[in-house]
């Protein structure tokens, strides 16, 4: 079964810019199904501002908030098959760049920290959490379609 997925985006370059001294705005806009439109940018740490925008999303940041939602949705999904009460998951995930082998900066690795509160008489213990997370991870859409090297660490279970 095969599902499509379509987001659009768009850059127009001011008037004003010449283009090709390289001194014009990376800002564009990602729009997806829904009317959802989200203001984009190279990173600051690729394209200097006032070129980039750091009010907006870059790329290698969706990139991480792609794994790390994915990586949730699973993660509750699979507890929630599993008879746990998830009542907040918040994860502060990080992507950090290297270059590779061929000295082409990528992504290597995204680092998922997620904090999970459970309520209700079963508490998962460690090794279910473990357990959870890493089935989770075998299954999530986004984590199947990258190479970079994903991590989950995950607290003591309380």
């Amino acid at each position: 079964m095969a599902h499509e997925y379509r987001a659009t985006v768009a850059w127009k370059r001011s008037e004003s810019e010449p283009f090709t001294d390289n001194k014009y705005s990376r800002g564009h806009v990602w729009s997806f199904d829904g009317g959802v439109t989200v203001p984009a940018s190279s990173s600051p740490l690729s394209v200097r501002l006032p070129y980039s925008k750091a009010d907006a999303v870059d790329p290698e940041e969706a990139l991480v908030a792609a794994i790390s939602s994915c990586h949730m949705l699973t993660f509750l999904f699979v507890a929630a098959k599993a008879g746990f009460v998830v009542d907040s998951y918040v994860d502060d995930a990080v992507g950090v760049m290297t270059k590779n082998e061929r000295g082409k900066l990528f992504v290597s690795k995204t680092t998922l920290r997620p904090q999970i509160a459970f309520s209700g008489a079963k508490q998962p213990s460690q090794a279910e959490l473990d357990q959870m997370h890493h089935h989770a991870h075998e299954d999530c859409y986004i984590a199947n379609s990258v190479l970079t090297e994903v991590v989950i660490e995950t607290p003591a279970a309380a």
